[in-house]
C-alpha cells in the first residue's frame, strides 16, 4: 500500500495536537514540558488507519515562531499538510509561515481544517471561511477543502476522514528506487538495544542486516532492528515513519540533521551550487555575502551566500547562488530548502540544491550561469555529461558520480551506456570505472600536441621528448593511467608516435641546418678514421665554435652512427663492430683473453683497453673470471 505522511501546519495554539488526538488517540506532546506549558516544542508522531485501510503518518509541528526549525524538520519530509486555522482566530503569523514554508518545501496537496469551531457562531464561521479563501488565493491550497472540526466534541471528524480518504488516493507514491535516505529528527538510546534514531524515509528502502552510512561524519553501522508504526518490520521503504536500532554507532555522534543512507550514496560538502528565490512578502533584499539559516531535510546550518548574477536579490526574484557552510552537509540535487535570515530570524525564501560538488565559481560568469541552467531544467542525460565535464581532466569514477546525482543505480548506468555510445564521455580507466568528458580528454589532447610542438622547435635535433619528462609538462594530468590512455588515444589518431620511453609528434624530422650538418660530416670522418683511439668528446667540441656539436653527437648516437662506450668517448659503429667480431672469434678460438691480450688485438693504449672491455661486458658479449674475459653464451656470440 502506498505510504503517506500527513503534516500539520498552522499558528500556535490553534489545536493542531488535539486534533491529531481526536483523529488517532494519540497524545504528540510528549515531553514533560509541552505538557505543563501547553504548547507544542518538538515534533510530535503518530498514525490514522482511514477506513480504506490506507494507513498516514502523522507528524505534528510545533506552531511557535521560537520553534520554527523544529517545525521546517517535520514539514520536509510531508506528503499531505493540513493546514490549521482555529475559527476563534482566524489567519494569523504563523498560518502565513507555515503555508511560505509548505510552498518553499514542494508540498503540492492539502487542505485546510478550521478548528475550535464549538467556539464560534455560525455567521463568525462563514466570515472566517470567507477570509481563508481569500487567503489561499494564489497558493498551492487554492480551492483545497476546508473541513470545520472540533476536537473537543467531535463534530466534523468523521467527514475529515473521507477527505483525507480521498486526498491520499491523490497523492503521488514515493519512490523506493535509488539510495535509502532518511533525515534524523530524533536519536535516544533503549537499555538492551543501544542507539535508535527515527525519522522518515525520503527514498530507497532498508532491510535488517543491512550496512548504512552516517553523513555528514561518514560513520558505518549496521541495522540491527526496525520498527513502523511500533511494530518490528524486516524491510523499510520511502514515505515511513520509521525507528532504526543501529549496531556500531554511539548515541553521542548522532543528532538531529544526520542522514541514514546507503554507504557511499552521498557526499559530504561544505559547499553548493542552488538555485534561491526570496518571498514576495518579506521586507528586503538579499545582499551579496549575507549570512543565512540554511534548513533541509532535518537540519539547519549557518552558510554564507555567495550570489553570481548580482549585488542582491529582491523580495520575489530569483537568483542563481552559491551558498558556503563552515561544516559539511549531505545532500542530493533536486532537494529543497528553506532559508531564514540570520538576525532578526523570519522565513524569507527556499532554494533548490542544483550541484553538491562544485568548484567555486567567479561571479557574472555567462558560462557558469549555462551550466547551472542545465543543471536546474536540462536532461537527465545533460546533467551526467554536465557532471563529469565539471569533474576537470581527471574525471570521476562511477562510484562518486552516483554519490553527487540523485538517480537510481540502473538508470544511472543506462543513460553513461548512452554517453558512452555518442564519445560524449570516455572511460579511461576500466577497472576502477574512471570517465571523463569528451571535451577534457581534448584539452588533455591539445595541452600534449603543443608541448611536443614547442618541444620540437627548441630542439630540432633530438627525435623525441621523454614520456616521463612530457607528463611533468602536464600537471592537469595525475594519473599515469590517464596519461597512457591519451598517449594511446593520440598514437591511434597518427597525432604522435611512441618510441620505446620518447615521443614525438607523426610529421617530425631531424632536420640539421648548414652549419650542423658540416659539424656532422666533420664528426664522422674524425670518428671513422681514428678507429679504435678516437679523440675525447671535449676535445673536438673546442674546435666548433657554431653548430651545436654536442647535439648533432647526440643525434649521431640515436641514429646508430656513433657509438658511447662511457662519458665522453665515443667510437664509430664500424669500429665497434669490427672489434666485436674480432674479439668473438679470439675467444672462439682459445677460449679466453687477458687485458694485455685484448690490448693488443686492439693495438690502443690503457685508456681505451678498459673501456672497451667493460663496454663488451655491458653489452654482454664477455664475462669477467677474475682477470680473464670469457665468452657469454648468446645468440649473438654463436
Amino acid at each position: 500500500m502506498k505510504q503517506i505522511i500527513l503534516g500539520t501546519a498552522g499558528h500556535i495554539d490553534h489545536g493542531k495536537t488535539s486534533l491529531v488526538k481526536a483523529l488517532t488517540g494519540i497524545d504528540t506532546d510528549r515531553l514533560k514540558e509541552e505538557k505543563e506549558r501547553g504548547i507544542t516544542i518538538e515534533l510530535g508522531f503518530a498514525y490514522l488507519d482511514l477506513p480504506n485501510g490506507q494507513r498516514l503518518g502523522i507528524i505534528d509541528v510545533p506552531g511557535h515562531e521560537r520553534f520554527i526549525k523544529n517545525m521546517v524538520a517535520g514539514a520536509s519530509t510531508i506528503d499531505l499538510v493540513a493546514l490549521i486555522v482555529a475559527a476563534d482566530e482566524g489567519v494569523m503569523p504563523q498560518t502565513r509561515e507555515h503555508l511560505d514554508i509548505c510552498t518553499l518545501l514542494g508540498i503540492k496537496k492539502g487542505l485546510v481544517v478550521l478548528t475550535k469551531i464549538d467556539l464560534v457562531e455560525g455567521d463568525w464561521l462563514d466570515l472566517v471561511q470567507e477570509d481563508i479563501k481569500e487567503f489561499l488565493k494564489g497558493t498551492f491550497l487554492e480551492g483545497a477543502p476546508i473541513l470545520p472540526v472540533s476536537s473537543a466534541t467531535g463534530q466534523g471528524i468523521s467527514e475529515l476522514m473521507i477527505v483525507l480518504e480521498r486526498l491520499s488516493g491523490e497523492v503521488e507514491e514515493r519512490s523506493s528506487a535509488g539510495i535509502f535516505r532518511l533525515p534524523v529528527d530524533r536519536v535516544f538510546t533503549m537499555r538492551g538495544f543501544g542507539t535508535v534514531i527515527t525519522g522518515t524515509a525520503i527514498s530507497g528502502s532498508l532491510s535488517v542486516g543491512d550496512q548504512v552510512t552516517l553523513y555528514p561524519q561518514e560513520l558505518q553501522a549496521r541495522v540491527r532492528g526496525i520498527q513502523v508504526h511500533n511494530q518490528d518490520t524486516e524491510q523499510v521503504r520511502a514515505g515511513l515513519r520509521t525507528a532504526i536500532n543501529l549496531q556500531g554507532i554511539e548515541k553521542a555522534t548522532v543528532n538531529r540533521g544526520d542522514v541514514v543512507a546507503t554507504p557511499l550514496g552521498l557526499y559530504p560538502t561544505r559547499l553548493l551550487d542552488i538555485h534561491l528565490r526570496l518571498l514576495k512578502s518579506i521586507p528586503r533584499p538579499l545582499k551579496h555575502r549575507s549570512q543565512v539559516r540554511f534548513h533541509s531535510g532535518t537540519s539547519e546550518i549557518l552558510g554564507r551566500v555567495m550570489l553570481l548574477e548580482g549585488e542582491e536579490i529582491k523580495p520575489g526574484e530569483s537568483q542563481f547562488c552559491q551558498i558556503r557552510f563552515g561544516e559539511p552537509v549531505a545532500l542530493l540535487p533536486g532537494d529543497l530548502a528553506v532559508i531564514r535570515s540570520y538576525s532578526p530570524v523570519q522565513t524569507i525564501g527556499g532554494a533548490e540544491v542544483l550541484n553538491v560538488k562544485p568548484s567555486k565559481h567567479k561571479r557574472f560568469n555567462p558560462e557558469v550561469i549555462h551550466q547551472l541552467q542545465v543543471l536546474q531544467s536540462g536532461t537527465d542525460l545533460e546533467k551526467v555529461a554536465l557532471q563529469v565535464l565539471q569533474s576537470g581532466a581527471t574525471g570521476v569514477s562511477r562510484q562518486n558520480l552516483g554519490q553527487v546525482l540523485p538517480l537510481p543505480p540502473k538508470k544511472l548506468d543506462d543513460l553513461l551506456k548512452d554517453l558512452f555510445s555518442q564519445k560524449v564521455l570516455i572511460q579511461w580507466d576500466k577497472e576502477n570505472k574512471i570517465i571523463i568528458h569528451k571535451q577534457e580528454l581534448l584539452n588533455l589532447s591539445q595541452a600534449t600536441r603543443q608541448e611536443l610542438e614547442e618541444y620540437h622547435k627548441a630542439n630540432p635535433l633530438k627525435p623525441g621528448l621523454f614520456k616521463e619528462e612530457l607528463k611533468s609538462r602536464l600537471p592537469q594530468i595525475r594519473e599515469a593511467k590517464l596519461f597512457n590512455f591519451l598517449l594511446n588515444q593520440l598514437a591511434e589518431q597518427k597525432v604522435l608516435v611512441q618510441e620505446k620511453e620518447l615521443v614525438r609528434l607523426t610529421g617530425h624530422k631531424v632536420q640539421l641546418k648548414e652549419d650542423q650538418q658540416a659539424v656532422r660530416d666533420s664528426l664522422e670522418k674524425v670518428y671513422l678514421t681514428s678507429g679504435l683511439q678516437p679523440p675525447y668528446f671535449k676535445e673536438l667540441a673546442e674546435k666548433f665554435s657554431k653548430g651545436q656539436p654536442r647535439q648533432v653527437l647526440e643525434l649521431m648516437v640515436k641514429e646508430g652512427k656513433l657509438v658511447k662506450v662511457k662519458e665522453d668517448l665515443y667510437f664509430h659503429r664500424q669500429a665497434i663492430e669490427d672489434l666485436k667480431k674480432n674479439l668473438i672469434h679470439w675467444l672462439k678460438e682459445k677460449g679466453e683473453i687477458t687485458t694485455p691480450e685484448f690490448k693488443d688485438l686492439t693495438q690502443t693504449s690503457r685508456k681505451y683497453t678498459i673501456p672497451l672491455l667493460e663496454y663488451f661486458d655491458a653489452l654482454q658479449v664477455t664475462m669477467r673470471v677474475e682477470d680473464k674475459r670469457l665468452l657469454r653464451e648468446s645468440k649473438e656470440s654463436s
